[in-house]
């Protein structure tokens, strides 16, 4: 068999000699096999290269396409810190509108003040935000759902204070919710060094300071039930605002109101000095609620 042969005849023309090619058999099998193999190797690089055009052509819209998506990705991240930021304000807002709800509401039964602390931006409670840069568009998403949880609950809140305070507005009108004076917090309330002794003592309220003769205004609507010399306060105002709240205006330079007036929330009442125990002038700032000194802050709702 390894010798069986083909012989090839070729013609030229009729006046040519007719030529005989003798070929053995395994050469045209051999010969055969090759082709078959360069065929099936042509294939092969055909369709690689069919693919690698079609790729080329691809990426460009592929890129174009994951811009468009991480544009799309940084929106929603600005989106989720406007919210957040926004839930933070309404937050607070809604711990200082409990606070006056909680402070004089006896029927109610209620503590003094927020139930529980306010968290600040940034805080980790409400970090989540910051890390959105290396996350996936489900884990925003989830994120997502995590603040239309807390706007829900937000709400809800809101809609229980609204409800209280239908029938308060006379309470409302009571609670110093303004500053009495723009200026600097020099010393805020809580315990602090005395400037004159040298001994951490308790400070019931809060020290504005500010330029001699500045106005004070009245924080809320009230009467005057003091106006004059207190001791290390100096020139003082006290404006009793029902429900067990007074406030009291120390260092006064100059007193624009006598007992016995009434007040509305904005009204002139006094001029920032540096009367009594001093050291310049600023306007010593308290809140008292049935006789026990409270941070004023918890009470100010234009922060």
């Amino acid at each position: 068999m390894a010798n069986e042969s083909f012989t090839l005849i070729v013609v030229p023309d009729r006046q040519s000699e007719v030529r005989r090619f003798r070929l053995r058999r395994a050469w045209v099998v051999q010969a055969l096999i090759a082709v078959a193999v360069m065929v099936v190797i042509s294939g092969v690089l055909f369709v690689h290269y069919t693919s690698v055009v079609g790729e080329a052509h691809e990426n460009p819209a592929l890129r174009d396409e994951n811009l468009k998506l991480k544009s799309e990705i940084s929106v929603i991240r600005e989106q989720l810190s406007h919210v957040q930021g926004t839930l933070d304000r309404v937050e607070r807002f809604d711990q200082k509108l409990r606070a006056i709800t909680l402070l004089s509401d006896p029927q109610r039964n209620l503590a003094m003040g927020p139930t529980e602390p306010v968290s600040a931006p940034g805080s980790a409670d409400n970090q989540f935000v910051r890390s959105a840069g290396q996350e996936s568009p489900q884990a925003l998403l989830g994120k997502l759902d995590k603040l239309s949880a807390e706007a829900t609950r937000q709400e809800q809140s809101l809609q229980e204070l609204q409800a209280y305070f239908s029938g308060q507005k006379s309470l409302l009108a009571s609670v110093p919710s303004v500053w009495p004076t723009r200026g600097w917090v020099t010393s805020d309330f809580g315990s602090r060094v005395d400037p004159y002794t040298s001994e951490r003592v308790m400070h019931a309220g809060i020290d504005i300071a500010g330029p001699h003769g500045k106005e004070i205004i009245a924080p809320s609507d009230g009467t005057v039930v003091f106006a004059g010399l207190e001791g290390g306060y100096g020139n003082v105002v006290v404006i009793d605002h029902g429900y067990g709240i007074k406030s009291r205006f120390g260092h006064l330079s100059a007193i624009r109101v006598k007992p016995g007036e009434r007040v509305k929330r904005g009204d002139l009442i006094a001029a920032m000095g540096n009367t009594g125990r001093s050291t310049g002038p600023h306007l010593h700032y308290e809140v008292r609620v049935n006789g026990i000194a409270q941070n004023p802050r918890k009470f100010i709702l234009d922060d």
